[in-house]
């Protein structure tokens, strides 16, 4: 690391390469702001827990070392596991090529894959970190499962006791041949009803 020198890491969205933010860092900032510029840069709230692996698969994800957790800096981490706020990037991310997942929010396990790609030169009254490239739109951080694709049609339901078919929309009369099956269940009473 030479005074002046700038690390460029692409963050890219797990299995979507093609969704990507390229971010210009200071190497002695902490991988604590890397993920504060990872996040804000694919315009994601900065509110849950994270760390940074070198296990690049679900399963080694947690098994290879070193590993660098927020729960480290809240007393919560195992012993092998080290600060994301004491970390420098140069210390996590070595050499050109060198890459780490980012697991952000345990819940909605948000993965991005995080290489240094290069080196750059500090310039004056640049603002550090930044966002450098720009590939790909960011996904909702939290997609509504709950909103059917809108594709000008109308919208259904099913009332889960009854199986009575809710009309919301044009789609009824397929969803009532997809429910047939399901309603010649019912006793004849409640078919009638």
């Amino acid at each position: 690391m030479t005074p002046g020198e700038t690390f460029i890491l692409r963050a890219a969205l797990d299995g979507q390469k093609s969704i990507y933010r390229d971010i210009e860092i200071e190497p002695s900032k902490s991988l604590y702001r890397l993920a504060e510029a990872i996040v804000n840069a694919f315009d994601f709230d900065f509110d849950h827990a994270f760390g940074f692996y070198s296990g690049l698969t679900p399963a080694k994800l947690t098994r290879v070392d070193p590993r660098y957790e927020l729960f480290a800096d809240m007393g919560e981490a195992g012993p092998a596991v080290f600060s994301v706020k004491k970390t420098k990037v140069s210390q996590a991310f070595p050499a050109i090529g060198h890459t780490l997942v980012f697991l952000f929010d345990y819940g909605d396990d948000w993965r991005f894959r995080v290489s240094l790609k290069e080196t750059g030169t500090k310039r004056p009254k640049v603002r550090y970190p930044r966002v450098v490239t720009i590939r790909g739109n960011a996904p909702p951080q939290y997609p509504d499962h709950d909103e059917d694709i809108d594709d000008g049609g109308e919208r259904y339901g099913v009332n889960p006791p009854t199986g009575e078919v809710i009309r919301f929309g044009k789609r009824r009369r397929h969803l009532e041949q997809l429910l047939r099956p399901f309603k010649s269940k019912r006793s004849p009473d409640e078919r009638t009803s």
